[in-house]
């Protein structure tokens, strides 16, 4: 295959859609050796099949704000690929929110759901809803008006949405109350569902959790581990929160968070009392990381992010393309030895070249951040079942979840002459298992 001449096509189909052009490219590279190797794909067109989603959905989306005023945004809902499985991804409520960013995350999804080894097919969606300002009233009616379209759509065989940027514990509940209401039917369609209505232990902390054991397995490769070694995290959500928790755990210590304002450094580390600061400011008062240098006396970098600080591992856990070129340079010169990315492709491609030709360790994010997704797998099985499995049952099946995916990337890589090129590796695993379920299934 030409990859130029297939990218070409991709982009005349998909114009302006950078971030899933990025993303398309990637495997579109990563899977050439594969191709070579396996005539009947390309007789096939599984590529060309796999980067045009089975569905698209989009919508309107009117509501009311607490003033009276009708407001009106788009909802968008991408089945990307049900080949393994039904359709699982999240939603994301933020103003940058349009169909080629939900494109670009629904794409990986098929890839990153397939690493994960549990039945389950790419898709992801959103809406470009602010929720940052938005009083609880105002965010319940968005929700239930999202709902009243996009339930036509999912089902707990069919599309099982989740939560991500924007969308966390409060807006899934006001999603599933109102699925609850236009169905009649208790049923397991959205996952991060509270915990006394069938919500599962770890889904809070899972993506985080997992962008951290998948780190502890890079290390392992080079005989090294989290025992004191200085770590840089960006983000202050979900992800970034419980991805310090369990490098703390670890033993070693997280020096910076960060929101869309800039950044925090505390070179004593962000742990115990610090960390249930951060908890309470992010989640209860819903402030800004800025508080947390007013509050602890530390350094506060305005419109700047993390990545020029000392660090030995890097967890960039915000959003995408947050690490530059520049960036990763300077995390190189500064001794960086590994790098997991929490958030959806926080990279740019040019960054992970460099990475990967320093021989930095690099945890791409359908590998490194399929925690939150393998959890929500996991919160299927135990509403299909009718039982709530104890943290410990949880966390543990995560963790080897996460060794899986890293073994399994490491393998591919290795299997088609890409030693230790996680990128590669963990495109090409993920590719052949959906591949190979495309073939099965004939031409659809």
């Amino acid at each position: 295959m030409d990859v130029e001449e297939f990218m070409n096509n991709v982009i005349a189909k998909n114009p302006g859609e950078k971030e899933f052009h990025q993303a398309v490219r990637e495997v579109a590279e990563s899977v050439q050796p594969v191709l070579k190797k396996n005539p009947e794909y390309e007789k096939a067109k599984i590529l060309e099949r796999m980067v045009e989603p089975e569905r698209q959905v989009i919508f309107r989306v009117p509501w009311m704000d607490d003033n009276g005023e009708i407001r009106v945004n788009r909802g968008f809902r991408i089945e990307f690929n049900s080949a393994i499985g039904p359709y699982k991804g999240g939603l994301r409520f933020h103003p940058s929110v349009y169909i080629g960013i939900i494109k670009f995350l629904g794409f990986e999804q098929i890839f990153k759901n397939s690493l994960t080894g549990l039945p389950i097919g790419g898709g992801k969606g959103g809406s470009d809803f602010d929720p940052k300002g938005k009083s609880d009233n105002e965010v319940m009616r968005f929700c239930q008006s999202f709902m009243s379209e996009l339930y036509r759509h999912i089902g707990p065989n069919t599309d099982v949405p989740a939560g991500d940027i924007g969308v966390g514990g409060r807006e899934i509940g006001f999603l599933y109350g109102q699925y609850k209401k236009l169905t009649n039917r208790f049923e397991s369609v959205l996952t991060g569902k509270g915990l006394n209505w069938g919500g599962s232990l770890v889904r809070p902390e899972a993506t985080g959790y997992g962008a951290t054991y998948f780190a502890k397995e890079m290390l392992k490769t080079r005989n090294e581990s989290f025992q004191g070694k200085t770590v840089v995290i960006s983000g202050s959500g979900n992800v970034a929160q419980y991805a310090t928790q369990k490098v703390n755990q670890l033993g070693g210590k997280v020096v910076t968070l960060s929101d869309s304002s800039g950044f925090v450094y505390d070179p004593d580390g962000i742990s115990g009392e610090k960390w249930d600061f951060v908890m309470e400011l992010k989640n209860v008062k819903r402030g800004r990381i800025r508080e947390y240098a007013e509050k602890f006396g530390v350094d506060y970098f305005e419109g700047q992010r993390p990545w020029g600080i000392e660090c030995d591992v890097a967890m960039p856990c915000a959003t995408q393309n947050e690490i530059s070129l520049d960036e990763a340079k300077k995390l190189v010169n500064n001794g960086c030895i590994a790098v997991s990315e929490g958030a959806n492709m926080p990279t740019v491609p040019e960054g992970v070249d460099y990475f990967v030709e320093n021989e930095v360790l690099f945890g791409p994010a359908k590998a490194a951040n399929a925690g939150g997704v393998a959890t929500s797998g996991l919160e299927m099985a135990q509403n299909h079942v009718g039982l709530a499995w104890t943290f410990e049952r949880v966390d543990q099946e995560l963790h080897q979840i996460m060794i899986n995916i890293h073994k399994n990337s490491w393998d591919a890589a290795e299997k088609y002459g890409y030693k230790g090129n996680l990128v590669v590796g963990a495109n090409i695993a993920g590719f052949i298992k959906v591949a190979d379920a495309m073939l099965d299934q004939g031409l659809v």
